[in-house]
């Protein structure tokens, strides 16, 4: 279980931010690219665990084929867990709330579920490497956000569509919700 955090305070005298900050959603929603820009607006290191899993262990395309998901989500667990305990903003990959460690580890963390809707995900997933959407693409994708669903939001505590907005506008509504939370 992380140990609760200390707020870090934002750059520019902005209110202070309860770190880790961690971001949940399913493939495609914007969780790596809105947690690079939320940690510099904050002044935090940035953690992508998927990235992570990547520099420890190779693609994760390949630990899929060599060992399959059993073996990845062990992986990805102890990622996760090391993750949560760093004062950061981190982005899990959109598997990860399928461990009930995990979720339990995320309670009373300010925990942001990204979201967004078929039609804008596709253009982001088309040549992708993504292991769960070898076989079946857009309509893979939609069931397996769906079956998920209900555990990004058992974990969130704020959730916001990422399909019309700015990265800058979402970055800034995450920073006012977890200053409050400070």
């Amino acid at each position: 279980m992380p140990e609760p955090s200390a707020p870090s305070v934002v750059p520019g005298g902005r209110r202070a931010v309860p770190l880790p900050i961690v971001l949940v959603g399913p493939m495609g929603s914007g969780k790596s690219r809105v947690g690079a820009r939320l940690a510099a607006s904050v002044g935090a290191p940035f953690i992508d665990t998927d990235q992570r899993i990547v520099e420890r262990h190779g693609p994760i395309e390949q630990i899929f084929e060599r060992d399959g998901e059993a073996a990845f989500r062990v992986l990805e667990r102890e990622v996760v867990a090391e993750a949560l305990r760093e004062a950061a903003v981190v982005s899990l990959g959109g598997g990860a709330v399928l461990d009930a460690d995990t979720r339990a580890d995320l309670a009373g963390l300010a925990v942001v579920r990204l979201d967004v809707r078929p039609e804008a995900v596709a253009p982001r997933l088309s040549g992708g490497t993504r292991p769960l959407l070898a076989d079946g693409g857009l309509e893979r994708w939609t069931r397996i956000r769906e079956e998920r669903r209900p555990l990004y939001d058992e974990v969130a505590g704020l959730s916001i569509d990422t399909t019309r907005r700015s990265v800058a506008r979402i970055v800034e509504e995450i920073t006012e919700w977890a200053g409050g939370r400070a």
